[in-house]
């Protein structure tokens, strides 16, 4: 008997596993339908030696010093703020755009005070934000909105950006500084030895048992457990009853240079006329040293693993419905990116975790945190021939 079955080993199920199990004894099984723990996070040492992250790039940041905090307990931080470059007209300029985009774009030398000026002459004012077309258009105009946004966002998502909601673009600002960083949250920190191992400290527990290479339907009626978690699509879980729920999906084409570097940022952008959306060179993110360099192409799309819920309020009506079904469920607990259909970042989607184990053990969320001692080591279990589709090894589990 397990008090709890877990779906899904990324973010959501494993921090739940760790609380569930390390916070309140609980006995726990979590799968997952990959060879591997970790989620969308999974980084691995390729056949080079290179440490890259199998599902692009990762990084690391929040404003939260619970989960700063919390994911310390698994892992030493390697301090990394993020940068990025876009390729725009034949140059490499920093993007959130700031002060120095638009000189170099523009042979100019504004200074702060005047490259707001700029931004003013060029934005096209909005009075209500309903879309991402609204939201950078009224922040820098049509010019820029379409070097840097337009063609990306429809790469990425798809979509125009007048058919997507205003939060996709909200969460690139613009900047009149000189400040080139991706992000300005007050942690920015990649795990020390990679995302895998940190998984792996988290999981370590004598009360979690780990099966790898399975879906979770075909163990749910074979085993003794109380209650679920489910982190994987909310449609599925449902049978797509209502329709099935978009999601954005990724490609990527990983390659290794003979090289120690490839190019000038960790990631670089192609808005425009790549098939590609951007380039990541993991060794800047990780930090290691090697005569060699790994990196990746992303190529956005719409079939495939579901890893982009896609903002829009036709979605979200459709959400609505299986939210509703959700709730009612007196022991399951939907938590995550896809079983919630957010657009969350790793951090958020901790938090979330954390706050859903509290109500669980009925405790604040700076308390659900706590750690209590760790023993011994999990239990990894395969099913049949380790490609999902064996007999399972059900005797494994009693």
């Amino acid at each position: 008997m397990f008090d709890y079955l877990i779906v899904g080993a990324g973010f959501a199920g494993s921090v739940l596993a760790e609380r569930l199990a390390n916070g309140s004894g609980k006995k726990v099984l979590i799968c997952d339908k990959r060879p591997h723990i970790a989620g969308n996070a999974y980084d691995y040492y390729n056949d080079d030696g290179i440490l890259i992250h199998k599902y692009g790039p990762h990084i690391f940041h929040t404003n939260s010093a619970d989960v700063f905090e919390y994911l310390g307990r698994f892992t030493e931080w390697r301090e990394y703020q993020h940068r990025v470059l876009a390729s725009v007209d034949g140059m490499l300029v920093p993007i959130p755009i700031n002060l120095d985009t638009i000189n170099k774009l523009y042979g100019l030398n504004l200074n702060a005070h005047e490259v707001q000026d700029f931004f003013d002459k060029v934005r096209e004012k909005r009075e209500t934000l309903r879309t991402s077309e609204d939201v950078v258009l009224n922040a820098v105009g049509k010019e820029l909105y379409e070097k840097f946004f337009k063609n990306y966002t429809r790469k990425q998502w798809g979509l125009d950006p007048s058919e997507l909601d205003a939060s996709v673009t909200a969460r690139v600002p613009t900047r009149t500084n000189r400040d080139d960083r991706y992000f300005t949250d007050i942690f920015q920190a990649m795990p020390k030895h990679g995302y895998t191992r940190m998984f792996e400290k988290m999981l370590d527990s004598p009360n979690i048992k780990i099966m790898l290479n399975c879906d979770y339907r075909e163990i749910v009626k074979e085993i003794d457990f109380r209650e679920m978690v489910y982190t994987g699509p909310v449609d599925s879980f449902f049978n797509h009853c209502y329709g099935k729920l978009p999601y954005r999906s990724l490609e990527f084409k990983h390659e290794t240079h003979d090289t120690e570097v490839f190019q000038s940022a960790p990631v670089v952008n192609y808005p425009n006329d790549q098939a590609y959306t951007r380039i990541t060179e993991f060794k800047y993110l990780t930090g290691q040293t090697h005569k060699k360099t790994g990196v990746v192409y992303e190529y956005p799309q719409a079939e495939g693993d579901p890893y982009y819920p896609i903002p829009r309020q036709e979605n979200a009506t459709i959400y609505a419905k299986y939210k509703a079904l959700a709730d009612i469920q007196t022991n399951v607990h939907f938590v995550g990116r896809l079983a919630t259909y957010k657009y969350y970042n790793m951090d958020q989607i901790v938090a979330q975790a954390l706050t859903q184990y509290g109500k669980i053990a009925g405790m604040k969320r700076k308390e659900a945190g706590t750690l209590k001692a760790k023993t011994a080591s999990p239990m990894v279990y395969q099913n049949g021939n380790g490609n999902g589709n064996g007999n399972k090894s059900l005797t494994a589990l009693s």
